[in-house]
């Protein structure tokens, strides 16, 4: 694919990389290379994950008997309000842009660094100032309000820390919103020569679709913090309706955002996807214009389907004959992408290391989430499902199936890159199927018990639901030792892993053309890209080291 003017690997390394360039906490701590400050947001994501991987493990203990067992009614709202809050806005939102975004995405078009070195430095301090404030606010007293903090609880009624916490997430959104101009300037204008738009890799198409998202979308979530933050302490009356207010008015906003926030979670898992399964198929992407037009066609019609949160909410009939529509509508583009990856797989050279386990994980969690999405977009089902396990499981299939599946294959695939060791193939390929028959071992009974009528949000529940919350939970089990294992393994791959050539996996790509792992200005002189991307053919002369 590339033809690159740069040092070879062996004299790319003499002259050192990030993570040989200064080993102070300062140096960290006030770097601008986009490469530690997406180590950084790994640090700060995966000590998030933890601590809202925790909570859910309270619940599940206390979901694990029908009474009520180590919380009360009042503490299980606020574990699941922590879990909540903790996963969505500071874990599943930025973990993939921030992360594996940050440090690909420069090294994939040829550039020396994103456009704002300084403002993408920025942005991971919002994120921490943000998730500080929300964390200790949950961890001091907690709130009781559900992460939806759905008015006019949440804005009047409420005696819980719910302030502090909107403050966090507002805060946090910031670092959103830079991430998301950054990246889309950096696209427009750093791009290597021949770097032509439709020569891009569909990871960083991806990363283009979500930065729209997270730079339209995110306002609305920001202002939606303070006009409930101004109703608490000045009772201005905006959602509550005894002062004039309107709580559907909030709703609306909530899921205006938090819709298209769906898609900034799981459109890098996309791309990441995309171009695991391209890599070890050994075949150029089918239909690779389909797929660009796929991803910003869902991160646009991803605006226009909020309203299908809302069917029991008290808005017109013929909204949600509209929202319906619009929702199974936005399903066509996705599975324009399954049918494209199945495509691309057809007759290919298929191997099965470690990162394509995780793809095809994802492309199996993520089909499922999608069907039953087209579940709850129909109006009859979804009035029977509504507030039910059945919720709770799709939204999981998608966000944590799916995206998490993404995320693990993402760093299975660069992590050899990012550190320039290997790890244990064998193991990681052992973690790759537990994850993926843990979770559904752990999610799919909730569909049944969704379906059987079991609210969620109950710390006790009917005796006859029993058997599934004690499936669920033993799932629970064994997903949790298939997060844990990477932890072991890509330690001891950092610290005593042989050493991984420039391009272990024989990729092609800008990134695979530089050291491992890169040095601190990316390329030693300016690449070039004379020819399309995902160049795999039989006769391709290999880049292995």
């Amino acid at each position: 694919m590339t033809d690159i003017a740069a040092l070879p690997p062996t004299r790319a390394g003499l002259h050192g990389n990030y993570l040989s360039a200064g080993h102070t906490v300062a140096s960290w701590l006030f770097t601008t290379d986009h490469k530690r400050i997406a180590i950084l947001y790994i640090a700060s994501t995966t000590l998030f994950f933890f601590i809202g991987g925790a909570a859910a493990t309270l619940i599940r203990i206390e979901l694990f008997t029908p009474d009520s067992g180590i919380l009360t009614a009042d503490g299980y709202n606020r574990v699941f309000t922590l879990h909540g809050v903790i996963m969505v806005f500071f874990f599943l939102v930025p973990v993939v842009p921030s992360t594996l975004g940050n440090f690909l995405l420069p090294l994939m078009i040829g550039a020396r660094d994103v456009a704002f070195p300084k403002i993408n430095l920025l942005s991971w301090y919002l994120s921490i100032a943000g998730g500080a404030l929300a964390l200790y606010s949950l961890l001091a007293g907690g709130i009781d309000t559900g992460w939806t903090f759905y008015t006019p609880y949440s804005s009047i009624y409420s005696n819980s820390f719910v302030t502090a916490t909107a403050a966090g997430i507002f805060v946090a959104g910031f670092g959103s919103i830079a991430t998301g101009l950054n990246f889309i300037v950096t696209i427009h204008t750093l791009r290597a020569r021949g770097m032509t738009w439709f020569r891009l890799p569909l990871f960083v198409w991806s990363l283009y679709a979500t930065s729209l998202i997270m730079l339209l979308a995110t306002p609305v979530l920001a202002m939606t913090m303070v006009l409930i933050i101004a109703e608490r302490v000045f009772g201005i009356g905006v959602f509550d309706p005894e002062r004039g207010g309107d709580p559907i008015l909030f709703q609306h906003l909530f899921w205006f955002y938090s819709h298209p926030a769906v898609y900034i979670m799981i459109l890098p898992g996309m791309g990441i996807v995309t171009e695991i399964i391209t890599c070890f198929a050994r075949r150029r992407v089918f239909g690779y214009e389909f797929m660009v037009y796929a991803l910003i066609g869902i991160a646009v019609i991803g605006f226009f389907v909020w309203g299908h949160h809302m069917f029991v909410s008290g808005q017109s009939g013929y909204a949600s004959l509209v929202f319906s529509f619009l929702s199974f509508l936005v399903a066509v583009p996705s599975a324009i992408k399954v049918f494209n990856w199945t495509a691309t797989l057809y007759r290919g050279e298929i191997t099965f290391p470690a990162p394509m386990l995780y793809a095809l994980g994802f492309v199996g969690l993520f089909t499922l989430g999608g069907l039953t999405g087209l579940f709850l977009a129909s109006l009859p089902v979804d009035i029977h499902v509504t507030q039910t396990y059945f919720v709770v499981a799709h939204f999981h299939y998608i966000m944590v199936g799916g995206m998490v599946s993404a995320l693990f294959g993402g760093l299975h695939f660069w992590w050899p890159k990012i550190t320039g060791k290997l790890y244990s193939d064998s193991f990681a390929r052992f973690a790759a199927v537990l994850m993926f028959l843990g979770f559904n071992f752990t999610f799919f009974p909730q569909f049944i018990l969704g379906y059987l009528g079991m609210p969620r949000r109950y710390h006790a529940y009917p005796p006859e639901f029993q058997v599934w919350n004690v499936l669920s939970s033993a799932g629970a089990v064994i997903l949790a030792a298939a997060y844990l294992m990477p932890l072991g393994y890509f330690a001891w791959s950092f610290l005593w892993g042989e050493r991984a050539g420039s391009n272990p996996w024989d990729a092609t790509g800008l990134e695979w053309q530089t050291a491992s792992p890169p040095p601190e200005h990316n390329f030693e002189a300016p690449p070039q890209v004379p020819e399309v991307p995902y160049d795999y053919h039989p006769g391709r002369e290999s880049a292995r080291d």
